[in-house]
């Protein structure tokens, strides 16, 4: 295993480990269980996952189990072709998020299903740009203007998870001021020391300011 596959592997583990809270896990799924088997999908910046055999993989990047090379706001693919688009901490990195929006509700069957996920409170992190936060009622008015019907909205990642990110960033942003060549190094020392924080996930779920400090959303949307 090469040098940034361990990399990948770290940061999927302990800093960015979202996709694999129970609630994404499990709402995830409940999307893909209602494909049919004439169903496809499409995953929007699918990076290295392939996580459904009849889901499609789109990313700005050629890989192994890549289908599309393009942009979210430009996809190569007929109107109304997919049940299902996918799109899991995304739309941050898009430039103009309401023209992915679009040309995903383009891309999609009539009655199609959006599961959008975004990130709300996270550091600044270029994958290969970073542009965008979105609160709970920001993410929902962007699908709504382009036409999508808001299902279910939810808290991801919770606000264990908020002050888990932004403290990693904090103390190694600091400790890098007298050590700048280790910001990476230092910023996964701290990642894997905080990482209990996560689990007051747990606790905020009764928390009515629950939406304050929340790691992140997922939506699920009809066309």
């Amino acid at each position: 295993m090469n040098i940034k596959k361990i990399r990948s592997k770290f940061v999927s583990t302990f800093y960015a480990d979202h996709n694999q809270s129970s609630i994404v896990r499990r709402k995830l799924k409940e999307c893909l269980d209602k494909l049919g088997v004439n169903d496809i999908g499409i995953n929007i910046g699918a990076g290295e996952t392939n996580i459904h055999q009849r889901v499609r993989n789109l990313d700005i990047f050629e890989g192994e189990n890549i289908d599309y090379v393009a942009r979210a706001e430009s996809i190569p693919e007929e109107s109304n072709f997919f049940s299902l688009a996918i799109s899991q901490e995304v739309l941050e990195h898009v430039e103009y998020p309401e023209l992915a929006v679009r040309e995903i509700y383009r891309v999609l069957k009539h009655g199609g299903v959006f599961y959008c996920q975004i990130p709300f409170i996270i550091g600044y992190h270029p994958g290969p740009t970073d542009f965008w936060r979105f609160t709970k009622e920001g993410v929902a008015t962007l699908l709504e203007k382009e036409g999508f019907k808001i299902k279910e909205i939810g808290i991801s990642v919770g606000a264990g998870t908020g002050y888990y990110r932004i403290s990693v960033e904090f103390f190694a942003g600091l400790f890098s001021i007298f050590l700048p060549r280790f910001y990476f190094i230092l910023k996964g020392v701290f990642s894997v020391f905080l990482f209990p924080l996560k689990y007051l996930d747990l606790l905020f779920i009764f928390s009515r300011q629950k939406d304050r400090i929340a790691g992140g959303y997922y939506v699920i949307a009809r066309k």
